[in-house]
């Protein structure tokens, strides 16, 4: 049951990864979405949803090595 909820965790901020890419690469080729009103605006936001949800995803990973003790020195917290 644990690793379901973990996995739906993961899925939303990779759906939000995706959804950035897709927008940034609309933008390249000049695709515009219908609710933002021009291509920069698309593609900061494009970079905002990637960016969010890859620091999501690492800083779980993170969290979960960490309480496993499987990162590196200085990967640990200081106390």
């Amino acid at each position: 049951m644990v690793r379901i909820i973990a996995l739906i965790i993961m899925l939303i901020p990779g759906a939000l990864a995706a959804l950035g890419i897709k927008l940034m690469r609309d933008m390249l080729f000049g695709i515009l979405q219908p609710p933002i009103p021009f291509l920069g605006l698309q593609f900061i936001i494009g970079l905002v949803f990637f960016l969010a949800g890859l620091a999501f995803i690492a800083g779980f990973v993170l969290h979960r090595d960490r309480k496993r003790n499987k990162v590196q020195d200085r990967f640990n917290k200081k106390s």
